[in-house]
């Protein structure tokens, strides 16, 4: 698979083309290199700065709690009290606390641009991008309430401070939680200004800043103005980001309160009054908003969404590489609505009829045809993503390949047992190394591998053919295979180090077991996810 140097530009919700090419960028990976300087640098500032900062943060998250406390005491979840003397004096000294707090920890001084606008003007901020923990510092600046698990008021400390600042609980245990949430900010948003602002990061989860990724429409459902607002922090080490892969929550941490000064730049933008088009439309609301805050960035726009994240979350034995080209083709299958419902049966009926063409190239007319769908722009990408030769020609059991591993993300030895029964020969059901190649390739997103130090591995009677039974004998006996045989062979296949969000594979993880080959699992690529409740199979959302 391969990005082609010459997409068509697709069209957006409200019509208009996108003339942005994808990031270059995985927006879910962040990697960290460091210079032996600032490795110096930062051995002594461990010992030196970074104990002194975490205390003092510590500290005034403290100090912080008494008066959050007795602010938050006889509040009422459903109205709002007047904002009498003493609750102002106390706000303002909230304010001051955790100033200091940003301070001790290197945000010496915080730029400001623009105008935030008073909430009968823009009852709801709508902030992007959305990349770190620290995305707290605009909410602590504003008092803003935010949308919160309902669970997080009960964590010590931490919830009453939470508590003060009047948060949009989100029950995980009420299955109408989703849509009570909504129907809350509603409330809210159309209040007349009684209620505090409320600000959103609608991208829900975080990225590498390298773009802006899909927005989700609760922002816009209320159909009210917003103000856009974005953040920026411009410090020569991004020890900020803090995504799918890279840099774990205390390593981030760490690596910030060990800069001497860390930048942090938020801009207000012009509030946007949806059209009456849009007051109907949310997607469309978001598509228009997201596109002014990715031209007051400059950061290109994408259909990438949290969703996508379950590819580059590889926590397993084929980790994707960094600039797998399979994000955008899940974005394109998105688009296109060629996920099917039930994936297995459709999966199966894909193989059998693209085992029937025994290797037969099809041309765009021909790839239609198998998919029974309509040639279109967003088709023509697609296909561009498999033709690798720029032929006008591609191989249709790629795409059952890569399509196997975006609706079968938990389940890898399924998709290469598929792949197997595509390509095996008839009389002896094995392939060969040159097809090997394609497979793993194609499951990694990338235009080429080698498999050389893998097949002779796997080919230990150097037949020149192996099986899909070898191969999976193979894997169980080597749990680290990707490791020692394609990764050490192919070293441009760059993938993103593990983070605490994740955890190292184990073989049971690896192998298909009913229901529970969806948990976390060792295949490269991530389990699915269930949006109800905050969780990826045990790993949290950031947002």
């Amino acid at each position: 698979m391969r990005l082609p140097s010459n997409r068509q530009c697709v069209m957006e919700g409200d019509g208009k083309k996108m003339d942005q090419a994808p990031p270059v960028r995985n927006p879910f990976v962040h990697v960290l290199k460091f210079t032996p300087l600032e490795k110096a640098k930062i051995a002594l500032m461990t010992v030196t700065l970074f104990p002194i900062r975490l205390l003092i943060a510590a500290f005034m998250m403290l100090l912080a709690w008494p008066f959050a406390f007795i602010a938050s005491v006889g509040r009422s979840e459903t109205t709002v009290e007047p904002q009498c003397l003493w609750r102002r004096l106390v706000d303002i000294i909230l304010r001051i606390i955790m100033r200091v707090m940003w301070f001790a920890g290197g945000f010496h001084w915080m730029t400001v641009k623009g105008r935030r606008a008073l909430p009968t003007e823009a009852p709801i901020l709508t902030l992007a991008p959305h990349s770190s923990y620290f995305d707290a510092i605009p909410v602590t600046m504003t008092m803003s309430s935010i949308v919160m698990k309902a669970e997080s008021k009960d964590i010590p400390l931490w919830g009453t401070l939470i508590k003060y600042i009047r948060p949009v609980f989100v029950s995980r245990s009420d299955q109408d939680s989703r849509k009570k949430t909504v129907e809350e900010i509603k409330r809210r948003a159309r209040s007349g200004g009684e209620w505090p602002q409320i600000m959103i990061f609608p991208e829900g989860t975080c990225t590498n800043r390298s773009c802006l990724i899909t927005f989700k429409p609760g922002a816009f459902i209320p159909a009210v103005p917003v103000q856009p607002v974005v953040i920026r922090y411009p410090n020569k080490l991004d020890s900020i980001t803090w995504t799918w892969q890279g840099p774990g929550a205390f390593q981030i941490l760490w690596l910030t309160l060990c800069q001497l000064h860390n930048e942090f730049v938020i801009e207000f933008l012009p509030i946007y009054t949806p059209s009456e088009e849009e007051k109907k439309n949310p997607a469309l609301f978001a598509i228009n908003v997201r596109r002014i805050m990715a031209k007051a960035l400059g950061v290109p726009i994408t259909d990438y969404s949290f969703e996508d994240c379950q590819l580059a979350m590889a926590e397993g034995q084929l980790r994707l590489p960094v600039d797998t080209c399979l994000l955008e083709f899940a974005k394109l299958v998105r688009r296109l609505g060629l996920k099917p419902q039930n994936s297995e049966k459709v999966l199966q009926e894909y193989g059998n009829r693209a085992r029937k063409l025994e290797g037969q190239k099809l041309g765009l007319e021909g790839f239609a045809h198998f998919l029974d769908v309509p040639v279109s722009d967003m088709l023509r990408d697609m296909f561009g993503l498999f033709d690798e030769h720029e032929d006008n020609r591609m191989d249709i059991r790629e795409y059952v390949i890569a399509l196997s591993v975006v609706c079968r993300p938990a389940k890898t030895l399924e998709t290469m047992k598929l792949a197997f029964k595509m390509f095996e020969a008839e009389e002896d059901g094995a392939i060969t190394e040159s097809e090997l190649a394609v497979i793993l390739k194609t499951a990694l997103g990338v235009s080429h591998i080698s498999v050389s130090h893998l097949f002779t591995a796997i080919d230990v009677d150097d037949t020149g053919k192996i099986t899909f039974d070898k191969f999976r004998n193979f894997v169980e006996h080597h749990q680290d295979f990707a490791d020692d045989y394609l990764y050490t062979e192919n070293t441009d296949l760059h993938s993103a180090p593990y983070n605490d969000h994740q955890t190292q594979p184990s073989l049971s993880t690896l192998k298909v077991k009913g229901a529970a080959a969806t948990s976390k699992t060792a295949n490269g690529i991530c389990p699915e996810f269930s949006d109800h409740d905050g969780t990826i199979d045990g790993l949290k959302k950031h947002n």
